[in-house]
């Protein structure tokens, strides 16, 4: 089995509606890095994205119950498998 190099990276951004797929680390630290674990995003945390709005931004994921929007630039950080 090959892993993936570090360009085939999937994060958050990458999925798509309707799909749903598992958090597995966070890029990012400091104050944003916080505000998502604040919302729920952490390792393992099971993820789907119900929509994204119009204009492509925010985007709403539902997880544990509940339903989240964020920025795509802000789903970029969230690594997922």
């Amino acid at each position: 089995m090959r892993l993936p190099t570090r360009s085939e990276m999937m994060t958050l951004n990458d999925i798509n509606p309707g799909e749903g797929c598992r958090v597995k680390a966070l890029k990012i630290g400091g104050n944003l890095g916080q505000r998502l674990m604040d919302l729920g995003f952490f390792p393992g945390v099971q993820v789907e994205v119900v929509r994204n709005a119009p204009l492509l931004d925010p985007v709403e994921v539902k997880m544990v119950g509940y339903h989240v929007s964020i920025r795509h630039s802000e789903a970029a950080f969230v690594e997922v498998e």
